[in-house]
């Protein structure tokens, strides 16, 4: 299913998410100037969990060398698809949540879920070996927020079937309850030793489940009423 577009308004102009999606097409645009070279730079600002587990954290030149990539990575992508996937679900999702949160208390809560996503997969997937990329962790916090704040927001979908596409509105706790299933069961076969196709599929989880949480401890601003009719 991808979605197209929700029925939520807002009332201001999503300064910081807009800021992320640049950033992100930004430090893609670098990765393809790169080329080539881009493999050896993905080790040092992805995050590789194997390289974390190995860290001496008591000592402080190997913290910062392992705190920086928890941001960098933030903003690597492994291809067009990845990319224009997460801008896609952060342009729907974002502008909302900022919306509530603001644009101080949005940042400050974007990268929180994020940090709690890169952890969750590098706590589960403590011998990985492939440099942890992407924003899909924190969006997936965004997602975690949005249900909470908006729970009776509609989301405009594109399904795919065999022949033709159909459009469908559904309710948002069934779009992103049926996405936070998926992630999950994919991580529990992941675990179970099924192959995982380089999907940080616990970075999801634990990004979903972080702002599920953390957005009741921010202050947020009173929510329009969402569209009425169709998304």
């Amino acid at each position: 299913m991808i979605p197209l577009k929700d029925s939520t308004r807002r009332q201001r102009f999503p300064f910081v998410n807009y800021g992320l999606i640049i950033a992100n097409a930004f430090v893609f645009v670098l990765e393809l100037l790169a080329g080539h070279t881009l493999t050896a730079y993905l080790p040092v600002f992805g995050v590789v969990p194997a390289r974390i587990w190995a860290l001496d954290l008591t000592a402080p030149v190997q913290l910062v060398f392992a705190a920086v990539p928890f941001v960098t990575c933030m903003f690597l992508h492994g291809g067009w698809l990845h990319l224009l996937g997460n801008m896609l679900y952060l342009w729907i999702f974002g502008d909302n949540v900022e919306d509530r949160l603001g644009h101080v208390g949005y940042i400050f809560f974007y990268f929180m879920v994020g940090f709690a996503a890169t952890g969750m997969q590098v706590v589960l997937d403590p011998s990985g070996t492939a440099p942890i990329i992407g924003a899909s962790g924190a969006i997936a916090g965004v997602m975690g927020a949005y249900i909470v704040m908006y729970p009776r927001a509609r989301i405009l979908t594109l399904v795919p079937l065999v022949f033709y596409f159909w459009l469908a509105e559904v309710p948002v706790w069934f779009y992103l309850g049926f996405w936070f299933l998926l992630q999950l069961g994919s991580g529990l076969l992941e675990l179970a030793g099924a192959h995982g196709a380089g999907v940080a599929w616990w970075a999801h989880v634990g990004g979903f489940g972080a702002g599920l949480l953390l957005v009741w401890f921010f202050p947020k601003r009173k929510a329009l009423e969402p569209r009425a009719g169709s998304a």
